[in-house]
This record gives structure tokens, sequence and C-alpha cells, in this order.
């Protein structure tokens, strides 16, 4: 199975996740699975935490997955606190 690394941004939020969330999308119709950098992501709102969640619903509806790499402190306090930690691979 075939991966690819997208690599975000300072922030995912309101301002830029569509347009985060098409990149990651246009990898998955490629039929690859998706490795998110998110050493760069300081802050993620909960327009970011909902690009995580849909596209890890698309992926595992095509057989692929999508992990998460260099979750800083900051957004893994977030993710924490919300659940979402629960929801993803981590590399």
């Amino acid at each position: 199975m075939n991966t690819e690394t997208y690599q975000l941004g300072k922030e995912l939020d309101s301002f830029n996740y569509q347009e985060v969330q098409n990149a990651i999308l246009a990898i998955l119709e490629k039929g690859c699975s998706v490795e998110l950098d998110m050493s760069a992501c300081n802050y993620i709102s909960s327009s970011g935490l909902r690009v995580l969640l849909y596209t890890k619903k698309v992926a595992a509806a095509k057989g692929l997955k999508v992990c998460l790499k260099g979750v800083g402190a900051e957004v893994q306090d977030i993710m924490s606190v919300t659940g979402f930690d629960q929801f993803f691979d981590y590399a």
C-alpha cells in the first residue's frame, strides 16, 4: 500500500480547513494512505478536528489509512481533551 505525506502548516482552522481537506482527499483518491506531518502545527480548531475525522472516515471506506506524525504538545492536548487521540494511529 502506497503512502504519501502531507505537511500541515502552523494552524488547521476555519480559515484553511477546506484547502487542507481537499489536498488530503486528493491523495486518498489516488489510492494512497496518508501520513499527516503535524510537526509545524501548533493549533487545531473544531473545523480542523472535523477534517481529520472526515478524512479518516473516507480513508477507511477505501481501505486506506490516515496516520499522524509529529503531533506537538498543544495539538495533543486538544486531541486528548476531545477524545480524538483515540481515533488515530501515530507514527
